[in-house]
């Protein structure tokens, strides 16, 4: 495996009723706290009441912002950093799910920064600080309740970026599994969907001696693989719930990807196809992502069919490794639309019309992939697959 250092710093309170913890934690970062929340659910749910009495105890100043887009945008981003900015904002607390966070994460580095938050999406400026943030998670998917990172969308210009800061940690995350039972069925599903590419994207990687690593992501997979088909006819059931949930804060809090670098090439793609069209993004993840695999099986056979054998159970005896590999990749789109995944871009009414603007926008910054470096000719390729 190559040299690490691991860094995390983010306080994880998981389990039932813990968000009573906000009386205790906010006071530490100061009086006037920002909400930051999305489009009204956790309204409807109870959530916000719960969360406002919690901090009108504490006699915070509350501030909020609400209407986060699932794919977050600048503007948005922006409006909060006004608003921070123009109250001398102490601490944020976004109460959602990533998309709330990612967007909070940008505006707490925004109010930090004299130019504008845009700069540090497009790393043309490094965030050095940023205003103190905690959440409140009530979606299962992105893992950004535990992670420094963010992806944000300039509608305007139809890009869309991932960036990131040792700043833009949480310094706290509240995960309580109840707060996940109004998720309809169809955002359970991408944000199991989600989770599973956010390991395959780390799987996938060119380091030597990965033995624990490699099982540590085949143990997430397994658990959500098995979980997943009681969750989607039991959506609040708690056990169910709380497995998922912790499964997606670890696949992406940085544990699973010890020791090398993950390949990240089907989320800048993904990106760039929601960036022109603003699709969920774990909905193109679904589609992109076997594409993906059948596009670079050659690299590493062996890889593949490893994760073919010990994931999804398929019998080598009398294959070859790409025979092994390609019947894994099969089991994959399977079970995704056994979930009720989308497995085409028509299924979002996409065409072939902007495909070459989609490459483009994935091409901004050159070749990319880290397991295997795609030129745009890949990304057409494995765009055309996705059709």
């Amino acid at each position: 495996m190559n040299e690490f250092t691991f860094y995390n710093p983010t306080k994880l309170i998981f389990g039932k009723g813990q968000v009573e913890q906000l009386k205790e934690l906010v006071p530490q970062y100061g009086k006037k706290v920002l909400v930051v929340y999305g489009g009204g659910s956790i309204k409807r749910n109870g959530l916000y009441d719960q969360v406002m009495s919690l901090l009108k105890g504490i006699d915070s100043e509350v501030f909020e912002l609400s209407g986060v887009e699932p794919n977050p945008r600048l503007s948005t981003v922006r409006r909060g950093v006004e608003i921070a900015k123009e109250n001398n904002i102490d601490f944020i607390l976004a109460v959602g799910g990533g998309s709330v966070i990612d967007c909070t994460k940008a505006i707490a580095a925004g109010a930090k920064y004299d130019g504008d938050a845009w700069d540090l999406v497009t790393k043309k400026a490094f965030a050095k600080e940023a205003l103190p943030f905690g959440t409140v998670l009530t979606l299962a998917a992105t893992g950004s309740e535990m992670n420094a990172g963010s992806v944000i969308t300039n509608w305007e210009t139809n890009e869309k970026y991932g960036w990131g800061s040792p700043v833009t940690f949480p310094q706290f995350s509240i995960l309580d599994p109840e707060n996940t039972f109004t998720v309809p069925k169809d955002h359970t599903i991408y944000g199991m969907v989600d989770m599973m590419s956010h390991v395959f994207e780390q799987y996938f990687n060119n380091a030597t001696n990965t033995p624990l690593q490699d099982r540590m992501c085949e143990s997430v997979l397994n658990t959500v693989i098995e979980t997943a088909p009681k969750l989607i006819n039991d959506l609040e059931n708690y056990e169910l719930r709380e497995t998922i949930l912790y499964s997606g804060t670890i696949a992406l809090n940085g544990m699973l990807q010890m020791g090398y670098n993950g390949d990240w090439a089907s989320h800048n793609i993904e990106h760039a196809v929601s960036a022109v069209y603003d699709i969920p993004h774990a909905g193109g993840l679904a589609i992109i992502f076997p594409n993906w695999m059948k596009h670079n099986l050659k690299v590493n056979p062996s890889r593949f069919a490893q994760l073919a054998e010990r994931v999804f159970n398929v019998d080598p005896a009398g294959k070859s490794e790409e025979e092994v590999a390609l019947e894994g990749i099969d089991k994959l789109r399977e079970f995704w639309s056994s979930l009720g995944a989308p497995t085409r871009l028509a299924d979002y009414d996409i065409d072939d019309s902007q495909i070459d603007l989609m490459a483009d926008k994935a091409m901004v910054n050159g070749e990319f992939g880290n397991f295997n470096k795609l030129n745009k000719e890949d990304v057409l390729a494995i765009l055309r697959a996705s059709l």
